[in-house]
């Protein structure tokens, strides 16, 4: 659906994307992931046509965007601040974009009420404006978008505004919203758990460039370097030294953990590319509460702290060699001890959950 081929975007001296390539699928829900100031937003009105690219070139549906105003191309963008007009009830406010089309009164109507239907505020469409709650105005927003029938919804950071609940069950609607039109969604985030919840691919973007571009699981368990994997959930990070390669896989010395030989498909970043370290996931090291326990590999420490979440405690582990404690997340099942700090603690883990970094 879209093409990016190399797009540069400058603002006098200031390089916002330094030739972003990459292509955008049909129907898929694709985000742009990063901090501040990376050049996600920058991307997405590139592609809407708010601004023109410095070089580079954009092809929405095979066609060149270059010189297309933003009115002439087949997106339509839901802006964070939703831009409700408070003169207007829901139904002139869904309807504004469809004034230019000329329609009669009763396809107008017909859909609005259609696009009303789709975010779930059938029968809202002579409600005040100003009577709506923040997740209501976050609806009638899409919905204005959604009746001009675009074939590219560009979605700027739109959950922002929404306390954490309603944040979470609109992230969830969302995501039924956009399977079930089919169209393209594209939708900008610092957000990483809302990217990972939410989109079939995301890119990572950090200073105008795109890190890594992937599924969210292939971003989660293999990240390309140590940028995305600390952006991308929580990791741990170990001092390592490659220490040779036998029978194809590659053998480390890892501090606080000890040795270990990984395949090539655990240095995501090459080889030849990998540094000194190694990350591994809270998840992925585990406690073992009794002397029946055992794992692949296993390691003493002692408990530096210990954080009870209800159904999680997330643990900081001082191990022997390292500097930095280890965090490990367990859950609080049935008869399960939570340690305390200043506790002993048997750590295991496997080889499947380390990844060599760049």
């Amino acid at each position: 659906m879209i093409e990016l081929d190399r797009v540069e975007k400058r603002f006098d001296e200031v390089a916002a994307l330094k030739g972003v390539s990459g292509s955008i699928m049909e129907g898929e829900f694709f985000s742009l992931l990063g901090p501040s100031g990376c050049g996600k937003t920058t991307l997405l009105r590139l592609i809407a046509g708010f601004d023109e690219p410095t070089r580079g070139a954009i092809a929405i549906d095979g066609k060149p965007m270059a010189g297309v105003p933003a009115n002439l191309r087949p997106t339509n963008m839901v802006f964070q601040s939703y831009a409700i007009f408070p003169h207007l009830d829901v139904a002139q406010n869904v309807a504004y974009g469809l004034r230019r089309l000329r329609l009669g009164r009763e396809e107008t109507a017909r859909r609005v009420e259609e696009a009303l239907g789709m975010v779930d505020l059938a029968g809202y469409g002579k409600r005040a404006a100003h009577a709506l709650s923040g997740g209501q105005r976050q609806r009638v927003a899409l919905a204005r978008a959604l009746v001009m029938r675009p074939r590219v919804l560009l979605l700027d950071e739109p959950l922002s505004a929404l306390d954490k609940k309603l944040r979470e069950q609109m992230q969830v609607e969302l995501r039924r919203l956009q399977r079930a039109v089919g169209i393209t969604f594209i939708l900008v985030t610092h957000d990483q758990e809302e990217a990972l919840i939410m989109s079939d691919r995301i890119a990572v973007m950090f200073d105008g460039e795109i890190a890594q571009l992937a599924s969210p699981e292939t971003l989660y368990r293999r990240p390309v370097d140590r940028r995305v994997a600390s952006f991308i959930g929580v990791m741990n990070f170990f001092d390592a030294r490659v220490t040779g390669e036998s029978a194809g896989l590659i053998e480390l010395d890892v501090a606080g953990l000890g040795p270990v030989a990984i395949p090539p498909e655990q240095a995501p970043g090459g080889r030849n590319a990998a540094g000194t370290t190694v990350g591994i996931r809270p998840e992925m090291l585990t406690l073992l509460f009794s002397d029946t326990e055992r794992a692949e590999h296993e390691v003493s420490g002692e408990v530096v702290d210990a954080v009870y979440y209800g159904d999680m405690t997330y643990y900081d582990l001082k191990l022997p060699g390292t500097e930095r404690p280890a965090t490990v997340s367990m859950r609080n099942t049935a008869g399960r001890p939570v340690l305390r700090p200043g506790d002993p603690a048997r750590v295991g883990w496997g080889r499947e959950s380390v990844i060599l970094l760049a």
